[in-house]
């Protein structure tokens, strides 16, 4: 069994009370998970204060509590004092499992979009090329070939190392995994070692939590900050807050790109709605991808492999095999010759470059019809810019509900509606039910014509009022279609 002294290697710390060789059983933050003989780490929230949950903790069983503050009652318990609970968790967790990440190639992937789709692709190919993988993604967890269920796009770091340390168990080489801006702002990922970091862009999202655009790049720019010197720093050279990235990384900068100068480059030679043609470094790849925002997606995967010591000659025939994800870019179509794609499109820019693939392959005589909502207790101001970049690219349009969760959709639709400009307000149309919207957007469209339905992607579920309903667009389309 695991002392107090072995998990706390390398962390400065105080013992104020009890003994450093106290058994540890396990660690946890919350304190309703508390048994007997844990660790019990009062860290400071968003909305909830660890320290205030103490006594209950103890009274649960813990054996040790590890605090910020020293002016705590703790009876026969372990009182341990360190500067930031929160940071030091990681850590705590790292060494409680036997730090797996030293074991592993653990590559991190951040940014507002294209995380899931990277991470996910990055872990596929590493499959097919041979090796045993892992992933930690917004759709999914893996440790080789066994699924787990997703909770975050970034689990706590509790959950984090013991993804992990099951990895390494299985014999894993490499791990994949989302890192979201609220990950490294709660210090969620500390005690990992990185082999790479990927940037992919870098727009409006989050703003609920960061306050501001700066504190939302500040905190993106943390990751690579923190990157060490023999890993590597990808970025996106045609994203302008790519440069930023890399401002301070001890890290081997490299990038890719479509446009400028770039390590790995590629350009786009056909377009369909089944796929395109690349040339990646000069070379001719067909994909089953579509849209120029996929192309990225498809390089910062490439790039990886080769600076993860990949053979050009193996990755390129592997990756004409991969396929999209599960609700990215996802196309449906109807006996009668309608198609519908399912996208997890939830900020302004997803949404526009989602719009951008299908203007891109549309011939002209097709109407884009859109159905497109907003999640409830998340960052409100992006809410009119989403109708606004809906209508500029859409036939029509279909304001609906998304996650409202404890907000009242109605409003919630009406915040985008202030996003709809005067002379385009006959394209719009208003309903609340999201099914009724989809069903709508299938009637109104022609054989050839093409509904966008943004969104919710993979999500299985619609949370209204706090409790969560199953419902798949997908399902939803596919039931329509076959009526």
């Amino acid at each position: 069994m695991k002392t107090l002294e072995y998990i706390l290697s390398g962390i400065e710390h105080e013992l104020v009370a009890g003994s450093l060789s106290t058994p540890v059983n396990q660690i946890q933050f919350d304190s309703r998970k508390v048994k007997a003989g844990d660790v019990f780490v009062a860290t400071t929230g968003t909305h909830v204060d660890g320290h205030d949950f103490i006594a209950k903790a103890i009274e649960s069983g813990a054996t040790v509590v590890i605090a910020e503050r020293a002016d705590i009652e703790v009876g026969e318990a372990c009182l341990v004092t360190l500067p930031n609970t929160a940071a030091a968790l990681g850590v705590l967790a790292a060494n409680f499992y036997g730090n797996p990440s030293q074991n592993l190639k653990v590559v991190g992937v951040t940014g507002t979009n294209g995380k899931t789709t990277i991470a996910s692709l990055l872990y596929k190919l590493f499959i097919k090329l041979g090796y045993k993988a892992g992933l930690i993604s917004t759709i999914k967890y893996y440790v080789g070939e066994e699924e787990f269920p997703a909770t975050h796009t970034t689990p706590d770091a509790l959950q984090i190392q013991s993804l992990m340390a099951k990895m390494v168990e299985a014999g894993c080489e490499y791990c994949f995994m989302e890192v979201s801006s609220h990950a490294i702002d709660q210090d969620r990922i500390a005690g990992i070692k990185f082999q790479g970091g990927i940037f992919t862009n870098l727009t409006h999202d989050h703003l609920d939590y960061h306050k501001t655009f700066p504190e939302y790049l500040k905190a993106k720019k943390k990751f690579f900050d923190n990157l060490p010197a023999e890993a590597f720093a990808l970025t996106n050279a045609d994203e302008k807050n790519g440069r930023v990235m890399l401002q301070n990384t001890k890290a081997v900068q490299k990038a890719y790109g479509l446009k400028g100068l770039a390590d790995f480059k590629c350009k786009v030679l056909e377009k369909h709605l089944d796929g395109m043609l690349l040339a990646i470094d000069g070379r001719e790849v067909w994909t089953h991808f579509s849209g120029i925002f996929n192309a990225y997606n498809l390089m910062a995967v490439y790039a990886s492999a080769i600076l993860l010591g990949e053979d050009v000659e193996d990755v390129l025939p592997l990756i004409s095999e991969l396929l999209p994800v599960a609700g990215r870019f996802e196309i449906l179509r109807s006996a009668d010759g309608k198609y519908a794609i399912v996208d997890y499109a939830h900020t302004p820019d997803a949404l526009k470059n989602v719009l951008n693939g299908i203007s891109e392959i549309r011939t002209g005589n097709e109407q884009v019809i859109t159905v497109v909502g907003a999640g409830g207790d998340r960052d409100k101001t992006k809410r009119p810019i989403m109708a606004k970049e809906a209508t500029l690219q859409s036939d029509k349009v279909i304001l609906t509900s998304d996650n409202p969760r404890t907000e009242v959709p109605e409003q919630i639709i009406a915040d985008m509606e202030a996003g709809v400009e005067p002379h385009v307000r006959r394209k719009v149309l208003s309903i609340v039910n999201r099914k009724e919207a989809i069903r709508t957007a299938c009637m109104l469209a022609e054989p050839g014509d093409i509904i966008l339905v943004a969104g919710k992607g993979h999500e299985d579920y619609q949370e209204i009022n706090g409790v969560k309903y199953h419902f798949d667009d997908k399902e939803v389309i596919a039931e329509i279609f076959n009526q």
